[in-house]
């Protein structure tokens, strides 16, 4: 079991690494392709033993809404080639939701709708799940302060994790998840794990 050390607040995304707030990055490559365009796409000053949060269907574990994972194979191969610390989060799960679950969004607007008590989300059949998505969010959030994280990785299109693109009101919008809301709102910044659904 390793351990993180206590680390400072992370500076305003403005100043790391000459990133933007929000990552404009979207592979759109497959194979070889792929792995050479997340690792350019990499911050350049990104530090061996620097704890990353990276969603964790992303990381193979299988808590996706449908009970599935979503493994980026050439992600993790890529941050770990760096030396980086992989802090698994699922905001949904943490929020208290199972997996499987019920498919949840926005029916209108997008995270920071949500994160700004603008909008709500709710399951295809219409039950309220604002609380959990908000809940997991705060810990999201409270997670990155504390361990002081620069950079997450977080799976493109879902409702709580979605950097670029999310679900909402039956398709895709543009705009990010409720957590990635919250963390750019921290000065977290967040680069888009590529999504096959």
């Amino acid at each position: 079991m390793w351990a993180i050390p206590r680390a400072d607040p992370p500076p305003r995304a403005s100043t790391i690494g000459g990133h933007a707030a929000r990552a404009s990055v979207e592979f759109k490559t497959t194979g070889s392709d792929y792995h050479a365009a997340v690792d350019a796409a990499l911050p350049s000053d990104l530090q061996p033993g620097e704890p990353v949060l990276v969603s964790a269907c992303v990381l193979g574990q299988e808590v996706r809404y449908n009970g599935g994972s979503n493994l980026d194979a050439e992600l993790l191969a890529a941050l770990r080639a760096r030396g980086c610390i992989l802090v698994p989060v699922c905001p949904e799960m943490l929020g208290g939701l199972p997996a499987p679950r019920p498919p949840a969004q926005p029916p209108g607007g997008d995270g920071r709708d949500v994160w700004a008590g603008r909008a709500r989300v709710l399951t295809d059949a219409g039950a309220d799940v604002t609380g959990a998505f908000l809940s997991g969010a705060r810990q999201v959030r409270e997670l990155a302060a504390r361990l002081g994280v620069r950079y997450a990785f977080l799976k493109e299109r879902s409702p709580s994790c979605g950097v670029n693109r999310t679900h909402s009101g039956g398709g895709l919008a543009d705009g990010p998840g409720v957590t990635t809301a919250a963390l750019l709102e921290l000065g977290v910044v967040v680069f888009p794990a590529r999504s096959s659904s």
